[in-house]
């Protein structure tokens, strides 16, 4: 069934796209789809050759070499597991020793600029991409001369579409990360289905700025380009909004997937001219404000469209789109996550008896699809409990309205019980953040309370704020008296902690919160003082 996997849609791609570009990145790299094939499949050669184990780590960033190095495992018949490098050695190791990987393909330039020292279990592209001139042209020929079938009957181990063609470690933003397994069969839907919500042409360019050990930059920024058949433009740096904008503006980027946080940095830095080509710009991972939208949309003329996707739906669920459907409803509605993708189905369902649907109400989502995840490496119980039948449990609460919109509330691990009532964190941060001028951010959490089982903690991260001030408006606010944090739990902090992926680090945040003791109420009325250094 090798025809059915990544590797083999590559091919067929490739073949048909030959002369065109693929990859780029900024570095100056550029290379067509018949170069990258063939560059892969030498490659593919090495790491066959060296890598025993079904599964090869690779630690490289989004970049030409990051992207070849994933399409050569696959083409070994390896599972390339992608390490997260911002999430510290221990965690990567901790990845390695789960995932049973007993080779690391990387590259000494990245090592030296990510400050990350080489080990023996590493393998270098400086080394490896050292091929001999009769395997270039015996690869070279092959890769030109036989049919897409041919090639992938010779050059590709068979693997069934349910096999795993990755392992993505979850954010570990709420709970220690968890290594989801995905299928050939659950990328390709995913990608079968995006291509059919947006409709993209060979002349679209995508800017890559997300890393590959993301769902989104995996899935979304590497293989949905390639197997698609468009060009893909990558930058490591996806706060590096100067080369970003350069890189726009060079190569004529029509699509980039990245976060609000990330598109509010773009427009207060990239010029109008360089988007000027870019027709979706399409963000998740954190909520988008209206601030933010509105000031993308009146600098580059162009909405926002906020999705949604979770890395256990390998990982897009669904996003507003521009325009209309054939019945002349729109497909972008604010505050909404947008409608599901094509074969991914979702239900709103209590979040304490889950066989109970509630079609017209809040409650926990379900969502269900050929995307959906195999299952967490390792952990029948994480797995069982994530499964209801064919749904997974998503553990956001939402509700979808009659045009069938889906608009996340909360999660249900960011509610806490105070007084015996459940406070949703992201209500209390949205009356918050009403009172903060952008840039300044705010976010909610929790820490235990003798007197009422859990108290609330807010931080922001406007220096010219008073604690007192925030505080006393909160209380003229509609938000029950319950859900308001004590005057001296409203913090001041120089930023939100956040991941290398850009979402929140809620652990990092909990622990800030357990770490910093409360401050006597008579002294909650002093300006704020910062809490974390830059």
């Amino acid at each position: 069934m090798a025809a059915d996997s990544l590797p083999a849609r590559f091919i067929a791609t490739a073949k048909r796209r030959w002369s065109a570009l693929a990859i780029a990145d900024s570095t100056g790299r550029e290379l067509t789809y018949g170069r990258t094939l063939i560059a892969a499949l030498l490659l593919a050669r090495a790491i066959r050759r060296q890598v025993p184990e079904d599964t090869v780590g690779l630690l490289l960033p989004a970049s030409a070499g990051g992207a070849i190095a994933n399409v050569a495992a696959s083409l070994a018949g390896k599972i390339p597991v992608n390490l997260n490098f911002t999430a510290g050695a221990e965690a990567m190791a901790a990845a390695v020793r789960r995932c049973r990987i007993g080779r690391i393909v990387t590259s000494r330039t990245f090592l030296e600029k990510a400050s990350i020292a080489a080990t023996g279990d590493m393998l270098f592209l400086e080394d490896l991409l050292r091929f001999g001139p009769v395997s270039k042209v015996v690869v070279a020929a092959a890769a030109r001369l036989l049919s897409a079938p041919l090639l992938t009957q010779l050059m590709v181990p068979a693997r069934a579409p349910d096999s795993v063609a990755t392992i993505i470690f979850s954010s570990g933003s709420t709970s220690v990360p968890k290594g989801v397994m995905l299928t050939h069969r659950n990328i390709s839907a995913n990608i079968e289905s995006v291509n059919e919500a947006f409709e993209l042409t060979a002349a679209d360019v995508m800017l890559g700025v997300l890393p590959f050990f993301h769902s989104f930059g995996f899935t979304g920024t590497l293989w949905f380009p390639l197997l698609t058949g468009f060009a893909v433009v990558y930058h490591p740096n996806p706060t590096d909004a100067k080369s970003i904008g350069d890189l726009s503006e060079r190569y004529g980027a029509t699509l980039i997937i990245s976060t609000p946080t990330f598109c509010a940095s773009y427009t207060r830095k990239i010029r109008r001219e360089q988007f000027a080509a870019l027709r979706y710009a399409i963000v998740g991972a954190e909520k988008l404000r209206e601030p933010i939208a509105r000031a993308f949309k009146d600098k580059f003329g162009l909405d926002l469209l906020e999705g949604y996707g979770c890395t256990e739906m390998a990982p897009i669920v669904s996003v507003n789109l521009p325009g209309t459907d054939r019945r002349g409803t729109a497909r972008h509605k604010p505050g909404t996550v947008g409608r599901p993708l094509p074969r991914v189905e979702a239900r709103i369902v209590d979040p304490e008896a889950l066989d109970h649907p509630l079609p017209n109400g809040e409650g926990m989502l379900l969502l269900k699809g050929p995307n959906r995840m195999l299952g967490y490496l390792d952990d029948p119980a994480a797995t069982a409990a994530a499964f209801r039948g064919e749904w997974y449990v998503t553990g956001d609460i939402a509700s979808i309205d009659g045009d069938e919109f889906i608009r996340i509330t909360d999660r249900l691990s960011r509610f806490s019980k105070i007084g015996g009532e459940m406070v949703p964190h992201m209500r209390v941060e949205e009356e918050l953040q009403r009172l903060l001028p952008e840039p300044h951010t705010c976010f909610v959490t929790s820490v235990p309370c003798d007197v009422k089982g859990e108290r609330l903690v807010a931080f922001f991260t406007d220096p010219d704020a008073r604690a007192q001030d925030l505080w006393d408006r909160l209380g003229e606010s509609e938000l029950p008296k319950l859900w308001i944090p004590k005057r001296d739990d409203m913090r001041f902090v120089d930023a939100i902690p956040t991941l290398g992926t850009g979402k929140i680090d809620q652990r990092a945040v909990r622990e800030l919160a357990l770490t910093i003791p409360r401050r006597a109420a008579a002294s909650a009325a002093m300006p704020a003082q910062p809490l974390l250094s830059e």
